[in-house]
């Protein structure tokens, strides 16, 4: 069966390239971890993991090309994107260091519920979903037999790179957090900066055009 897969090894180095430019997912990534530990930082990177899947077979079923040609359907995804990551902040931002003590409580509810805003907020960017329709057809011969088939194919290999660098970034964040969570008094400190991180990120998806 012919996926239509052209220049794969080129494909590849560019997709690692792409993954290792710092970008929202890293500063998310970063901040969730620093701010909640590994366990978060984990959850968050394959909750970001696969919220690119779904753009993925979004790309592959042609859905992302309603983003491209639709205003409407681009801003009503962007601004809900964006909200939610306002309010994400604005939580964490309230919580006067709170959030520290419950991530080490509830280790686990805390990591399900990064895994579950990662993929939300990966879902509800816009840019994300326009990248793979941009990206991913560039190494795709359309007129081959299984062209959809390829198309996810490649989709998955640049999500598998991206979640190896997002893990590193998870455990270095984490290790980050550690130190300055020994420290008395920048336990607060913590969660207001990643807060800040998380309401810039909104407000940045929230200014975000198409083109």
């Amino acid at each position: 069966m012919d996926l239509g897969i052209e220049h794969y090894g080129v494909f590849l180095a560019a997709g690692i390239l792409l993954n290792l430019a710092p970008g929202p997912d890293t500063f998310y990534i970063l901040a969730r971890s620093g701010a909640e530990g590994r366990a978060a930082g984990v959850a968050s990177a394959l909750g970001i993991a696969a919220g690119s899947v779904v753009h993925t077979m979004a790309a592959a079923c042609g859905l992302s090309v309603l983003l491209a040609t639709s205003a409407i359907a681009f801003d009503v995804v962007r601004y809900a994107g964006a909200a939610y990551l306002v309010y994400l902040g604005v939580r964490m931002i309230m919580s006067r260091g709170a959030g520290v003590a419950s991530a080490r409580d509830t280790r686990g509810r805390g990591a399900r519920a990064a895994f579950r805003q990662g993929m939300l907020t990966n879902v509800l960017n816009p840019k994300v979903a326009l990248f793979f329709l941009a990206f991913l057809p560039q190494f795709i011969d359309p007129a081959a037999e299984a062209a959809k088939l390829g198309f996810v194919a490649l989709g998955l290999s640049f999500v598998a790179t991206g979640l190896v660098w997002c893990l590193v970034l998870a455990l270095a964040g984490a290790a980050i957090g550690a130190w300055l969570r020994a420290r008395p008094g920048f336990g607060a400190w913590l969660d207001r900066m990643s807060g800040a991180v998380f309401v810039a990120l909104g407000l940045r998806l929230a200014l975000q055009q198409r083109a």
